[in-house]
């Protein structure tokens, strides 16, 4: 069992940043991947950022340029930082490890989630 725990939602203006944490206790090995997936309302939920063993990541689209997936594995602790936000980032952003969270299919595992609202 992996337990997941994401921090550092809030409320931001458009153009501002905001870093989130993802803390992954239990069963945790830094050779399986873990990234971060986010849902607005009335929309799917897509990934946005992941990171495999030996820090090769993968982003969406929207994102790229933008955030940037990181991971300490020594604190088995996963970031995302995120610059230059748009209202359009305004979604509850979900930590997820495991699975086919790396190319974006159906992770083992997911956190609780944290909201991020981009004001304009």
């Amino acid at each position: 069992q992996v337990q997941l725990v994401e921090s550092g939602g809030g409320l931001v203006q458009a153009g501002g940043s905001l870093r989130l944490s993802c803390a992954a206790s239990g069963s945790v090995s830094n050779i399986v991947a873990m990234g971060w997936y986010r849902q607005a309302p009335g929309k799917q939920r897509e990934l946005v950022a992941s990171v495999k063993y030996g820090g090769i990541t993968n982003y969406g689209a929207s994102v790229k340029g933008r955030f940037t997936v990181s991971r300490d594995n020594a604190k088995n602790t996963m970031y995302l930082q995120m610059n230059s936000l748009e209202p359009e980032d305004t979604a509850v952003y979900y930590c997820a490890y495991g699975g086919g969270t790396f190319v974006g299919g159906a992770p083992g595992y997911w956190g609780q989630g944290t909201q991020v609202t981009v004001s304009s």
